[in-house]
């Protein structure tokens, strides 16, 4: 009698609960059942209520700080490994920390590293993420990565806005490589924005390189946290004659009072995605959900098919 393959299991950390519901239902699945214990001194345990010996599991469940977050995925998989999981895939929309992948000054860490060694360690056997800060974040994983892109979802929101005079901008040098590809796929011009930071979160000048009078503007970023670049640049762009000035960021950190500067900023809509929940109603932001898109992956994953139709950049 031949082996039948499981089906996976799908269980989320309790930030993502709400993307795992919508990931799992995408999949045709149930989440998971999964009780969380906690101590009066902030201490908590995960426990899996059914059983996971044998089957591929995903635990879905984004990292950016609290700290929290990252422990909740950890003790999941160093769960998952001991209730004798057949294959866990830790899949982390937002993976945190991420800013952190280089020695930019001596005797700082590489935090990006060390996270990576900790989720091999508590026994992630792959990895399934979105919009690394740094692509070559997937060489600190020894594990096999599948590393998407949002442009799956942005891509056709742009095209249906049919903006004319379109240019996309880069908010600052280092992403200038995904302003490019955005450009080729929309056929469109690129303007680079040139800023000096005084210390982290904090802009000391900021210059615009190329021409945008009379253009529609779309900034493009992997993440936007207290939204300081993006109001600058698009106040920057607007006096310089753009005739509308929008950004996509894959994810929305959104910390400090980075509502209030979108609000007041020149931008006409910020669009994310739901890889981070977004905690206050905005009426300049616009959500795309990643839930179909993770689904659609997993779901090849565990049936061995390729993943190359999700790597538009």
């Amino acid at each position: 009698m031949a082996y039948q393959v499981p089906e996976p299991k799908i269980f989320a950390c309790t930030q993502s609960m709400e993307l795992g519901k919508k990931i799992a239902k995408a999949y045709g699945a149930e989440l998971g059942n999964v009780l969380f214990s906690h101590f009066s001194d902030g201490e908590f345990q995960p426990s899996f209520e059914e059983s996971i010996r044998g089957t591929r599991i995903f635990v879905i469940g984004s990292t950016n700080p609290s700290s929290e977050n990252l422990m909740e995925m950890l003790l999941m998989l160093d769960a998952a490994k001991r209730a004798s999981a057949r294959h866990i895939t830790a899949v982390i929309p937002y993976y945190g920390w991420a800013r952190q992948d280089r020695k930019d000054k001596p005797r700082v860490p590489i935090a990006a590293k060390l996270i990576a060694k900790m989720l091999e360690t508590a026994g992630a056997t792959r990895i399934i993420t979105m919009d690394l800060h740094a692509d070559q974040i997937q060489g600190f994983f020894e594990k096999p990565v599948d590393h998407l892109f949002a442009s799956t979802l942005f891509l056709p929101y742009l095209k249906s806005l049919n903006l004319d005079n379109l240019t996309i901008a880069s908010p600052d040098m280092g992403g200038s490589k995904r302003a490019y590809a955005y450009s080729k796929a929309l056929e469109s011009d690129v303007v680079i924005c040139y800023k000096q930071r005084a210390k982290a979160n904090i802009i000391s000048h900021m210059e615009l390189i190329g021409e945008v009078q009379d253009r529609n503007v779309v900034l493009v970023d992997d993440l936007v946290d207290t939204a300081g670049t993006l109001a600058k640049a698009a106040d920057l762009m607007m006096e310089r004659g753009a005739k509308s000035v929008r950004a996509i960021t894959t994810h929305a950190l959104l910390s400090g009072n980075a509502y209030d500067k979108i609000e007041k900023s020149q931008l006409s809509e910020l669009i994310v995605t739901d890889s981070i929940p977004i905690n206050k109603e905005s009426g300049k932001i616009r959500v795309l959900s990643c839930a179909e898109l993770f689904a659609d992956v997993m779901h090849r994953v565990h049936h061995n098919t390729s993943i190359a139709s999700k790597f538009l950049m």
